[in-house]
């Protein structure tokens, strides 16, 4: 599996161009999957289902199952979080798993950065960068893609996952 990040901070729109990436991937036959670090609580359950009921009762994990998709929910209650690393291990083989988030892990990244959030480039503090995707120049000697040509930005994916 070929691993690569986004990275930026928040308002940088990472989200939205992974968003508009993944179809184009897709569309040229790779399978590919995301791993989303959260900074703050989350839950992907709601109050008053059986399976949050079961989780609040104390199950260390629970499988929830149907004919779309199943997903598994996984308490850390007092553990320390996974690295991402131990996250990879758990997905399922494929051929690119984006990274949204994980700004300081030892991975290849795109840095993705907007002149409007008013937040410094990662790069060059950062040598897990290979690229910026970004809405202004930057005097990098590194590729850089316009945030707006996520087509760009996924031909450059699939460059790099072939080498």
């Amino acid at each position: 599996m070929k691993v690569i990040g986004f990275a930026g901070y928040s308002g940088s729109g990472k989200t939205t161009l992974i968003e508009a990436v993944i179809p184009l991937l897709v569309a040229r036959g790779l399978r590919v999957s995301l791993i989303k670090h959260a900074h703050h609580s989350f839950d992907v359950d709601q109050p008053g289902k059986d399976s949050y009921r079961h989780r609040a009762a104390g199950a260390s994990e629970v499988l929830v199952s149907s004919r779309q998709r199943w997903v598994l929910m996984h308490e850390l209650r007092d553990e320390v979080e996974p690295k991402l690393d131990e996250l990879l291990y758990r997905i399922s083989p494929c051929d690119v798993v984006i990274v949204e988030g994980f700004k300081r892990a030892p991975i290849a990244k795109i840095e993705v950065h907007r002149a409007v959030a008013g937040a410094r480039l990662l790069y060059p503090h950062d040598p897990h960068i290979i690229a910026i995707a970004s809405d202004e120049q930057h005097d990098a000697a590194l590729p850089q893609f316009s945030i707006n040509q996520p087509a760009v930005i996924a031909d450059f994916i699939f460059s790099i996952r072939a080498s």
